[in-house]
């Protein structure tokens, strides 16, 4: 029956092609975009409930006092703090941008304990002006910075008085498993941000300050206390923990899990309406092949299993080429997309899905012509001569 099946599919090679590339295309479609969705998803579910965000409460594009610092990391509860300013540079040329930040570099560690360095590493961001970090994406990205050890960034938003690029050091490369932690970023001193802004009689704002706090503490406390802190100015703040702040961040980008949805499912019905176009003109040329077997003594269920394993065969083997694709592609896709989505990945349980989708399109799409077989009438069938 199999070498019976493999030989129906290659009577018609380039059909059999075409439908299971299309197959594949669509399937490696479907764990891309599934992939991004669980990405959004794992980033908002490892943030964490246990660090506060302080930003403005007009916009996060506008910056807050460098004065609130102190006083927030008064507040009962507050175990470390550290200030975040937004660069907004670009490495030669515009088009590769990447995001930067200011931070304070002593307390980075304290916050962010999931962001992992070697000593040699945070020894130098801790005691060089001008040392900067970068993620592992972004150093696989610009292969050249571990080359050189340094990063020339042209400051869109803050232009250096020379008026030439900032001019830093790499100090080394960090690498983050937490899904919320990005590893395409790029942080550098505060230190030498403020001092180069000021030398020109400009005083830098803060984008927002992350703070770590202590194991049982009230959050809801913390929260009302901060707000409440600078309800009266200079700028009011807006005081949130980390994953409220995330999901606040996705929800600026729209509802992308739904349009991501909207468009799997039309890919799925567009594959499965051209597997079942396939499978039908297969079923008509094979009416004559069917009625030779019944001839001879097949079944009915033997008719109806040649067209469903065929329609399976294919669609399988569409299914694996895609999912094997997307396989292939997960870093390179990662790289390609990370500004976007930080943290890409395509999950075991996508693969499961996208292998469930193939074997469900492969025997909807079989369904039909196989049906028909059962109905085949032997001596009609014979007359039909291939029809």
């Amino acid at each position: 029956m199999f070498k019976l099946v493999v030989q129906n599919l290659l009577s018609h090679p380039i059909r059999s092609l075409i439908t299971a590339v299309s197959v594949a295309v669509a399937l490696f479609l479907i764990c891309l975009l599934t992939s991004i969705v669980t990405t959004l998803q794992s980033g908002l579910a490892a943030a964490s409930a246990t660090r506060l965000v302080v930003m403005s409460s007009i916009s996060l594009f506008v910056d807050i006092p460098l004065s609130y610092q102190e006083r927030i990391a008064k507040v009962d509860g507050i175990e470390n703090i550290v200030k975040w300013q937004w660069f907004g540079g670009y490495y030669k040329d515009q088009k590769n941008f990447f995001a930067q930040f200011a931070v304070d570099p002593e307390r980075m560690w304290a916050v962010y304990p999931e962001v992992k360095v070697d000593e040699a590493t945070k020894q130098k961001f801790l005691t060089q002006r001008n040392a900067c970090i970068v993620g592992w994406q972004l150093a696989a990205e610009f292969p050249e910075w571990l080359e050189t050890g340094k990063v020339p960034i042209t400051g869109a938003l803050f232009p250096h008085p020379s008026g030439e690029a900032w001019q830093f050091d790499l100090a080394g490369v960090y690498r983050s498993e937490a899904a919320n932690f990005d590893n395409r970023t790029m942080f550098f001193r505060w230190d030498l941000f403020e001092e180069t802004l000021k030398s020109t009689g400009d005083a830098p704002g803060v984008g927002v300050y992350v703070m770590s706090v202590e194991p049982g503490a009230d959050i809801e406390r913390m929260k009302a206390e901060i707000e409440g802190m600078f309800e009266n100015g200079p700028a009011t703040v807006r005081c949130d923990t980390e994953s409220e702040f995330t999901r606040q961040f996705i929800s600026m980008l729209g509802d992308i899990p739904m349009f991501l949805g909207w468009i799997g499912a039309g890919v799925l019905v567009a594959i499965l309406l051209g597997a079942i176009n396939a499978m039908l003109m297969a079923g008509r040329e094979q009416t004559h092949d069917v009625g030779i077997l019944k001839a001879l003594g097949f079944t009915n269920s033997a008719a109806f299993g040649l067209l469903i394993a065929q329609s399976l065969v294919l669609c399988l083997f569409g299914g694996a080429l895609g999912i094997g694709l997307a396989a292939a592609l997960e870093a390179p896709i990662a790289l390609a997309i990370g500004s976007a989505f930080p943290g890409f990945f395509i999950a075991d349980s996508t693969y499961i899905q996208a292998a469930l989708v193939s074997l469900g399109v492969g025997l909807a799409a079989g369904a039909v012509p196989a049906w028909n077989a059962l109905r085949v009438n032997c001596v009609e069938a014979l007359r039909a001569k291939g029809a």
